[in-house]
């Protein structure tokens, strides 16, 4: 599962009421007052039970303090989804950038707090002297085109092709992550070696309104627009649609073998930090290991973690559950769909190669899932094997514990992931 742009991700609490116009800012400007004051208990009188028992006061004081100095505040902006006012507040730190969104209720109390990494400003246009240009690509699709950019290598075609399909959650085409973009990456690091590719607005980020109805599964969410750029592109005479390839990361590649089996045409898949497993088998795992970083689970993380658990029951099971029940808020038709993709059946009947690549330091899709893979496909001998001991989820170098906040901190995917998937795509003839 790809990360969520946050530094902190507290489950909220659905209610249907709404809030009385103007409040919601108000609730969250007199919190952020609080918590820059250091006046804890206060803040900590704002939240919901709820709230209160996932972050208690210690917890939301250490996230505070750990951001640095509050240099700034900026214009607060505000939203309603289920039942919840939700208000943006960019916020600057002496660490970077911060949007802090702050869930208020019916009843003017903190329902949810959000701190993720504030978006990267536009990313710069390709090196004047670079081999390659980019230009925007449509994705035509019956519920609505896509927007997208396509990154063509100069010269003379017809190219070989990859498209990028992205983790969970809303994602722009870059998969934007704080400071990273590993989209812009693997997409301007494979042009340069002669290597075309697309990547698009997913569209939950796109067009969110394609949702509203609050029941929709996993090929709604991904798997129909990942066949649909795949055939936009092998209609463009510049590219070689004998040789087109689906790039998967995290939830992406788990769904790259069900989108290349759908769209027959495809020459391969190369799974990046694929799940073996459902996503509902590692997100208790993701949320254990984050918690266990200060070296224990606190009482109320336990609670968070059995209500979790009893979330994810309520996904599986088929009595009709509300949002507010569900993991992440996500429909119950959506984790269903979801649950019932197998990924390594779908992977061992694709008879087309394989590239599979792995971070050693990735804790979204941890050494299990790789272990997996490598029993499922063993009987292949057109699947590589690629390992990278030192990198993360989305492909950046570091050491020791990966953890969300490393994600906030900007860096670029591996040049030897990226040489190392140019290279095998140009083995495929």
């Amino acid at each position: 599962m790809s990360a969520r742009r946050s530094l902190l991700v507290v489950s909220l609490a659905l209610l249907s009421a709404s809030a009385a116009a103007g409040e919601p800012q108000q609730v969250a400007a007199r919190l952020l007052d609080h918590l820059q004051a250091g006046r804890i208990a206060d803040a900590e009188a704002m939240l919901t039970p709820q709230m209160a028992a996932a972050v208690p006061a210690d917890k939301l004081q250490g996230l505070w303090q750990s951001l640095g100095e509050l240099k700034q505040r900026g214009p607060a902006h505000s939203s309603e989804q289920q039942g919840l006012h939700l208000v943006d507040v960019p916020l600057q730190f002496a660490s970077g950038a911060v949007i802090a969104q702050v869930a208020v209720n019916a009843q003017d109390k903190v329902a949810g707090l959000l701190l993720r990494p504030a978006p990267a400003a536009k990313a710069p246009p390709p090196p004047s002297d670079a081999n390659y240009s980019e230009a925007d690509f449509s994705v035509p699709q019956a519920r609505g085109a896509l927007p997208g950019t396509l990154s063509l290598p100069k010269g003379k075609g017809p190219f070989p092709a990859v498209v990028l399909v992205h983790g969970s959650g809303p994602q722009d085409r870059d998969e934007t992550i704080g400071g990273n973009r590993p989209f812009l990456d693997i997409a301007r690091g494979l042009a340069a070696h002669g290597i075309a590719v697309l990547r698009y607005d997913k569209r939950t980020h796109a067009r969110p309104q394609d949702f509203q109805s609050g029941s929709f599964n996993v090929d709604d969410e991904t798997t129909d627009d990942a066949v649909a750029a795949l055939s936009a592109l092998a209609a463009d005479p510049r590219i070689d649609g004998k040789r087109i390839f689906v790039l998967g990361h995290s939830q992406g590649g788990m769904l790259a073998p069900r989108i290349a089996s759908r769209w027959p045409q495809a020459r391969g898949a190369i799974l990046w930090a694929a799940p073996a497993r459902t996503l509902l088998e590692l997100l208790p795992e993701q949320n254990r290991y984050l918690l266990s970083l200060d070296g224990s689970i606190s009482a109320p993380e336990q609670a968070f973690l059995d209500k979790l658990a009893a979330q994810i029951a309520a996904a599986r099971s088929d009595t009709p559950a509300a949002a507010s029940e569900l993991p992440l808020g996500v429909p119950q038709t959506f984790w269903k769909s979801i649950e019932a993709v197998n990924a390594r059946g779908d992977a061992v009947a694709l008879k087309k190669p394989l590239l599979m690549l792995h971070g050693g330091r990735d804790f979204q899709v941890p050494e299990t899932d790789w272990a997996l893979w490598k029993t499922a496909l063993a009987e292949r001998t057109d699947v590589k094997w690629k390992v990278y001991p030192a990198l993360n989820h989305i492909g950046i170098a570091g050491s020791g514990s990966s953890s969300l906040k490393e994600y906030a901190q900007p860096g670029h995917v591996d040049g030897q992931l990226i040489d190392d998937v140019a290279r095998w795509v140009e083995s495929q003839r």
